[in-house]
């Protein structure tokens, strides 16, 4: 079960850092149309396009990276007032309605993508980009998450099983979280 837990955690990292490529890409791309812009008075006329198509892609394909981070927004009023066991039960639970609900966001990004493969959609813009191509990255983004849920699931259960508790307490609150 741990090397399960690692291995996810794994390839969550792995997408992280291709999320944090495709900042970078989207930023050399702005900034070179700024430039020829600037010095050349012409265009690249794709740059507000693939930018927005690299904008989803970072979002999803860092969700994952992002909850084994523990980086998303937390309510944590009625998590930091229970300990132990308790506490663990609560995350347990929260990481259960979270895969719940990013295996139905998986299945719903999967049928619009697969419907843009079997209709072959083409982007209206002068690239006229077969959609397929970027819609992608929802329903496997979406699948990451999932796959990160069941490891922090996996995780909650080895905690109970363990007894190992209060460690990640002290961690968290020295980062603030």
């Amino acid at each position: 079960m741990e090397k399960l837990v690692r291995l996810i955690d794994r390839i969550s990292e792995i997408f992280g850092r291709i999320a944090g490529i495709m900042m970078l890409i989207g930023v050399a791309l702005v900034l070179s149309e700024v430039v020829i812009r600037t010095f050349f008075d012409k265009t690249l006329y794709v740059t507000e396009e693939y930018t927005g198509y690299l904008m989803v892609a970072i979002t999803f394909l860092g969700l994952a990276y992002t909850l084994k981070e523990k980086g998303h927004i937390r309510m944590v009023f009625l998590h930091k007032s229970l300990k132990g066991k308790a506490k663990i039960l609560l995350e347990l639970y929260a990481f259960i309605i979270g895969l719940t609900v990013f295996a139905i966001i998986t299945y719903t990004s999967g049928s619009f993508f697969w419907d843009s493969v079997v209709s072959g959609s083409r982007s209206m813009q002068i690239s006229e980009t077969y959609l397929a191509i970027p819609q992608a990255v929802m329903p496997l983004g979406s699948f990451l998450v999932a796959l990160q849920f069941i490891a922090e699931i996996l995780r909650s259960i080895i905690k109970l099983k363990t007894g190992e508790i209060e460690v990640e307490e002290v961690e968290s609150e020295a980062l603030g979280r």
